[in-house]
């Protein structure tokens, strides 16, 4: 098991590098700051024994004075240059998480519909978080000081070789057992940190769904099973935490009892060679800070290394996402779609989803520039999927599906869906004003049109009426508006797009009747002209459409218009009837 994983951290430690490399130049200084600071701190024990040797043993005072000024302005080099490399280390760390956030926004973004279905919300944002912010300190502080600490103990074992290679020898007969530790420390920190850092996306998984939620929550008041199931999560992660600091805390003590045995050992070994006059003192006072550096230096390196092995879980969790590909994606030479006509063509199309159970099966359906088609037929039927399939979210699984002639998997997907639009069952607002809502439609739009689109929708009034107008924030979700205002907006954002082709998922159905009538209204004329497909849930709202298409298990089972379907007695005549008979009972219950 351990020598299959073993090859996986080199390629993706490559692929960490990478990201630093576009900033070579500020890491470069930070690298060359460091290694000034760490030539000083090289040169310092140095120092210490050229005091003890001759200003200590000579009681020479001024030149002990000589040294202390010369050791003074040794500090104040190193300090400069600690600063200069910290600087320049944590501002490019901040740059190098801008630009991998950014860049997983941006490909999480040209993800196709299928990948956030199966993905939930609260994982994404922990993934954008969490595990970016902890590639920072890898990529900067980390990598600098695994480069300034290789390079102090290089240059601390040659000094150590040429004071006394016999006691550089002794010391490494103990290293081994220092090195064991670290493995085992490193190993088990790798394990614990993932499990750490899976409990706390799982926690945010959670939290992200019960604010998404928030009314739901409250209209079941659910809010002690909420608080219940984050704080499993937190508890359960806490007991992941908790063994791992129990790990750590036993062997970061258990490491430092090697290095204050290898010292101990080195006094002796040191104090025989003096006794023996192949080692001065002021030399085994400079070995011993060497040997101290040198400590210093690995016991870090160890902590880096853990944490880096730490990190991996976390970098893995981020290359998968950017390594995961859409699956529908412009074809090479993809075409650019003029303005169309808007004539809509299925030739023979059948789609699954990746359960491999059929949606639509063998469909076929034209309709012409200009005409509004109503789908209708039982849950499950298959109307969302055609109303997906039009803007190109999904791929055909056989078939083809035409705009104006044109495959839509020839022509891009910013030149298709810029022909398309739509009005949701259920508008979700963004969190800004209702004027920045409105302009999602086209960002290039005036204040004048902006507000012709808003009268046109039945909005600007209801807009007007509000303390700041169209700089009214919206809410969260848009949730300071009423479900007919957002259904409103929505539609004046339709409106300013333009589109030639427009898809309508009944937006009436769950409104009161004022509201109904006015969203209805301003329907009827962003449909003026377009040609509409309209997922009908209602079906007493279909007699607008020129043409009903009624699904049945994936496949259209009757076409015509209201009154031909009706005549024909089949499952529209059925489904009709059996919605009628309903709201003449609602009816006469609100009455009685």
């Amino acid at each position: 098991m351990t020598s299959s994983s073993s090859p996986a951290p080199r390629p993706q430690w490559r692929r960490i590098l990478s990201y630093a490399g576009r900033y070579k130049a500020r890491l470069t200084l930070a690298v060359f700051a460091k290694m000034v600071a760490s030539g000083i701190f090289l040169a310092l024990p140095a120092m210490v024994q050229y005091v003890v040797d001759t200003a200590l043993a000579t009681d020479d005072l001024s030149r002990l004075n000589e040294m202390t000024a010369l050791l003074i302005a040794a500090f104040a080099v190193l300090t400069c240059g600690s600063v200069l490399g910290n600087y320049y280390t944590n501002t490019t760390g901040e740059r190098i998480v801008s630009d991998l956030r950014v860049q997983l926004y941006t490909h999480l973004q040209n993800l196709s519909l299928r990948f956030f279905t199966e993905r939930r919300v609260g994982e994404l944002i922990s993934r954008m978080t969490s595990d970016v912010s902890s590639i920072r300190g890898l990529l900067t502080t980390d990598l600098t000081r695994v480069l300034r600490h290789v390079l102090t103990i290089s240059g601390a074992a040659v000094v150590m070789l040429l004071l006394n290679w016999r006691l550089t020898a002794f010391i490494l007969l103990t290293t081994p057992f220092v090195v064991l530790i670290g493995v085992g420390l490193r190993r088990f920190s790798r394990q614990g940190g993932l499990q750490v850092q899976d409990g706390y996306a799982a926690a945010t998984v959670i939290a992200e769904e019960g604010f998404q939620n928030i009314r739901e929550v409250k209209s079941f008041v659910r809010e002690p099973y909420q608080v219940a199931r984050y704080t499993a999560a937190i508890q359960r992660t806490l007991r992941a935490a908790f063994r791992l600091v129990r790990a750590r805390s036993f062997l970061a003590p258990a490491v430092d009892f090697l290095f204050l045995v290898n010292i101990a050992l080195i006094v002796w070994y040191g104090g025989h060679e003096v006794v023996a006059g192949r080692l001065t003192r002021g030399e085994l006072v400079g070995f011993l800070v060497y040997v101290a550096i040198v400590g210093q230096m690995v016991s870090e390196l160890g902590v880096v290394y853990s944490q880096f092995n730490e990190t991996l879980g976390a970098t893995q969790r981020i290359f998968q996402i950017l390594d995961t590909p859409s699956d529908v994606q412009d074809a090479p030479g993809a075409a650019e779609l003029a303005r169309v006509e808007g004539r809509i063509t299925f030739e023979h199309v059948s789609f699954h989803y990746e359960d491999r159970q059929p949606v639509l099966q063998d469909l076929s359906l034209d309709i012409a520039p200009g005409e509004i088609v109503a789908l209708v037929g039982p849950s499950g039927a298959g109307k969302s999927t055609v109303f997906h399939l039009i803007p190109r979210f999904y791929d055909v699984t056989d078939g083809s599906v035409c705009i104006d002639g044109h495959d839509v998997r020839d022509v891009t997907q910013a030149s298709l869906r810029a022909q398309v639009g739509i009005v949701p069952q259920e508008t979700l607002l963004f969190g800004g004003t209702i004027r920045e809502n409105i302009l999602f439609g086209r960002l290039d739009a005036t204040e004048a049109e902006i507000i012709e689109a808003a009268q046109a929708a039945n909005a600007h009034d209801f807009i007007m009426a509000l303390p700041d107008g169209y700089a009214t924030m919206v809410g969260e979700r848009g949730a300071r508006l009423s479900g007919g205002q957002r259904q409103r907006v929505a539609i004046a954002r339709a409106l300013l797009k333009d589109p030639r082709i427009l898809l309508l998922d009944e937006a009436t159905s769950s409104l009161d009747n004022e509201s109904e009538h006015l969203v209805q209204e301003a329907l009827e004329r962003l449909m003026v002209g377009r040609t509409t497909v309209i997922i009908a849930h209602r079906l007493s709202t279909v007699r607008v459409a020129h043409r009903l298409a009624v699904l049945q298990a994936g496949r259209i089972v009757e076409l015509g218009t209201h009154d031909e379907l009706l005549a024909l007695n089949g499952l529209y005549a059925r489904l009709y009837e059996m919605q009628f008979r309903e709201q003449t009972l609602l009816a006469s219950n609100g009455g009685g």
